[in-house]
């Protein structure tokens, strides 16, 4: 393990010196994600190993800012951190993510190492969430039917052989209680809705505390109105709405997926949406994005989005800032807000 931590894995002390970052993303992500104000704050807190970022971390450039790294601020684009690099950052203490996972470029040998690992997983989650009630409120009214009527008949709406319209007394099932998972269930309790919950690293009590009723995921598919998809990415998780249960479904119920497209079946889920028996908005797809010929792309009961849901625009500066504000939290030798433990990687997202 890695020795400069107390008991609680903090930086020791009330730090008097800065501390010694390096910066490992794409250069244009920088400007993108901290506005001037928050860039002051940390230079406030930490001075730059190199005045570069590091878009590669093999090379006698990046060994040499390594070298007196106490932390390493990553986000989109950071290389794979392996054994190899961190032999070469002999001082480093934190990993600091301005992005979402951590998993496209750690590994367990980071958390062997005793480094601290902190991702803004947290912020993304915010816009997602706020996408995934949107999407509930416009696939339960059905906005991808009226707008394909509209578009090709230029005319009035018409709700003859339409489902169900609208979101009184619907049943959400939420399939993993995430970070964004649990942002959607509380942004749910401005509906009139049942809420399920489909996780199996959740208790009933947990579930209940959050405002909703914990069901095994067969459950969850057959009485739910709305599905959508917060599980993590994983061997364990492809297809996991697969042919079996999106047949469980009610007729007429949405599948809204804005995680991973390889957690539900395209293929299976396709065939149910050409039949027009369900609807479903995507934000995710696999593969991603589908070929020219999907009929995905023209079915009316069908709302996709090229993968927007996540941090854009203004939204990023979230992310910017809660990183920002962990290395204000490690220079005063205050715990991190928003850790990574390794044995969390093969369940999160």
């Amino acid at each position: 393990m890695r020795s400069g931590f107390d008991g609680a894995g903090v930086f020791p002390g009330d730090r008097r010196e800065k501390l010694r970052i390096a910066i490992s993303m794409r250069d244009a992500d920088l400007s993108a994600l901290f506005t001037p104000p928050v860039l002051a704050r940390l230079h406030e807190v930490a001075d730059l190993t190199t005045p570069d970022v590091l878009g590669r971390l093999d090379t006698a450039d990046a060994y040499a800012a390594l070298a007196t790294a106490e932390v390493l601020l990553t986000g989109w684009g950071t290389p794979r951190v392996d054994a190899a690099v961190l032999d070469h950052a002999p001082k480093l203490r934190a990993i600091v993510h301005s992005a979402g996972t951590v998993k496209t470029f750690l590994g367990d040998e980071v958390f062997g190492r005793g480094i601290q690992v902190s991702s803004a997983a947290d912020a993304n989650a915010v816009p997602v969430a706020e996408y995934t009630l949107a999407a509930i409120v416009f696939g339960a009214k059905r906005v991808s039917r009226f707008a394909h009527q509209l578009r090709t008949r230029r005319a009035t709406r018409s709700t003859k052989g339409l489902p169900q319209i609208g979101t009184n007394g619907i049943t959400l099932g939420i399939v993993g209680a995430s970070r964004i998972g649990r942002r959607v269930i509380m942004l749910a309790r401005n509906l009139d809705a049942t809420v399920l919950v489909a996780d199996p690293y959740l208790t009933p009590s947990e579930a209940a505390a959050l405002g909703a009723q914990a069901v095994d995921l067969d459950t969850l598919c057959r009485r739910s109105t709305v599905v959508s998809v917060h599980a993590p990415q994983t061997p364990a998780t492809r297809h996991l709405l697969n042919a079996r249960r999106l047949a469980l479904l009610p007729d007429g119920a949405v599948v809204i997926n804005t995680a991973r497209g390889s957690i539900v079946d395209t293929g299976a889920l396709t065939a149910e949406l050409v039949s027009g028996r369900l609807d479903a908005v995507l934000d995710v797809t696999d593969p991603e994005p589908l070929p020219p010929d999907s009929p995905l792309y023209d079915l009316p009961n069908v709302l996709l989005t090229p993968h927007v849901a996540g941090a854009l625009g203004n939204e990023v500066h979230r992310l910017g800032e809660q990183a920002v504000a962990e290395l204000e939290r490690l220079a005063a030798g205050a715990p991190l807000a928003h850790p990574i433990h390794g044995d969390e990687l093969s369940h999160i997202a």
